[in-house]
């Protein structure tokens, strides 16, 4: 009696099929799990695919919710300087769950509220109760100007915003001897163009020399990304104890009120300032070529660090020359605040 081996077309068959059927093994038990955790009794008639589809989507949705919830362990969540979230209304599609609390969100609109620098979901109520604890992602972040700065920071994984680094950078390769530096200013198309060109590109951006051959085009979108900025790089908390120490005539008692307004700053927002002051101190040691000494920049970026808190017209009038004043001993003393 003779035994008949397979065909090696068969055999391939047979290759081909195994992974086919280990999928449906696999499909079959999930679909068991998600059943028992649903408390449902399956007969031996099992439903088709169509009906446990929403059904995984659905688990899916509340499996990722609770994995994220998890991470946010009390003991990891960072301290008060960080970041909040910013939590704008928003209507989600299919169904969802608070990422605070693990509760389902009802409703066919304006279910919750959505991080629009994370993307973290909770309930309205829920919203007050998440910690500090923002970490952007580049995808919701749709332009570089007019972003806050510590959003941008955290999005990007820098110690300062991709601009500042940049224009800097470029204007100390070959404009630091360049008369009349961020006090003249450059085209304001082409301040606008680059601009543009950060919205888009971010550190894809090219402001060299070929693409720019006007100097006070860089210096001029950098005072532009500052003063956009919807915080300041200043922050509103931070400003009376910076205006105060600008009042004291002491020198020591000066200086030590700057340390302390210092320390009130957000860790990237103290970066950036440390950053442009080191900057500035290099542009007031080429004076005799730029003509721009440390009084002439705290005049123009004053206004620009630094914007009061309140909308009263008067007091934002009175405050503008100890603005100048508070930039003016950053630049001078910038060897010994930072």
């Amino acid at each position: 009696m003779s035994l008949r081996m397979p065909s090696r077309e068969s055999y391939e068959v047979c290759q081909e099929e195994k992974p086919l059927v280990q999928k449906a093994k696999r499909e079959a038990n999930q679909e068991d799990i998600l059943a028992a955790a649903l408390g449902m009794r399956m007969g031996p008639q099992k439903p088709s695919a169509t009906f446990w589809q929403p059904l995984k989507l659905f688990a899916y949705s509340q499996l990722t919710s609770l994995v994220r919830r998890a991470s946010l362990k009390e003991s990891d969540w960072p301290s008060r300087s960080e970041k909040a979230h910013n939590f704008k209304v928003h209507t989600f599609r299919g169904p969802h769950w608070c990422e605070h609390c693990a509760s389902f969100m009802w409703g066919l609109m304006a279910q919750g509220v959505k991080c629009a620098d994370c993307g973290l979901n909770t309930h309205k109520q829920c919203s007050s109760l998440v910690p500090n604890n923002c970490k952007p992602d580049l995808r919701h972040i749709r332009k570089v100007y007019s972003c806050d700065l510590s959003t941008l920071v955290k999005a990007c994984n820098t110690a300062r915003p991709m601009v500042v680094d940049m224009c800097i950078r470029e204007i100390e390769s070959r404009g630091l001897k360049s008369e009349g530096l961020y006090r003249i200013s450059g085209f304001s198309d082409s301040v606008e163009e680059v601009k543009s060109r950060f919205d888009k590109d971010g550190e894809k951006t090219d402001i060299s020399v070929n693409a720019y051959e006007d100097i006070n085009i860089i210096t001029g979108a950098l005072k532009l990304y500052l003063r956009d900025l919807p915080v300041p790089v200043i922050s509103f908390d931070a400003y009376p104890r910076f205006i105060e120490a600008a009042k004291l005539t002491d020198a020591e008692k000066k200086l030590e009120a700057f340390r302390e307004a210092l320390a009130l700053l957000p860790p990237p927002h103290a970066e950036t300032l440390k950053y442009l002051m080191a900057h500035l101190k290099r542009v007031t040691q080429n004076e005799k070529f730029n003509l721009m000494n440390a009084e002439n920049l705290a005049i123009i970026f004053g206004p620009t660090l630094m914007r009061a808190p309140n909308t009263d017209a008067i007091t934002a009038l009175n405050d503008i020359r100890y603005q100048r004043q508070v930039v003016e001993v950053l630049i001078k003393k910038e060897d010994v605040l930072f």
